[in-house]
């Protein structure tokens, strides 16, 4: 990603538009979640993807299936883990 910088301004209402080129690189459509990070001065904004829960945990039950696990084996791994602490 390159390095942009444009200037927008507030408006009366509290909102400020995201300079199109910016939204293009950013890929920010109507709708598109961003946060807002401030710290020290400095706002940042974040967009934020969004994924279901399905979309999250898919690498986690495919390195499952891969390392031989079975959903009946958790409950087991969970108590062993937690003797540890």
């Amino acid at each position: 990603m390159t390095e942009t910088i444009e200037m927008g301004t507030v408006s009366s209402r509290g909102q400020i538009a995201v300079p199109s080129d910016i939204r293009e690189e950013m890929g920010l459509k109507e709708g598109t979640k961003v946060l807002f990070f401030l710290t020290n001065g400095t706002l940042i904004i974040k967009k934020v993807s969004t994924q279901t829960f399905a979309e999250i945990t898919k690498p986690l039950k495919e390195a499952a299936k891969k390392a031989g696990l079975k959903e009946e084996d958790i409950p087991d791994l969970v108590h062993k883990a937690r003797k540890k602490q």
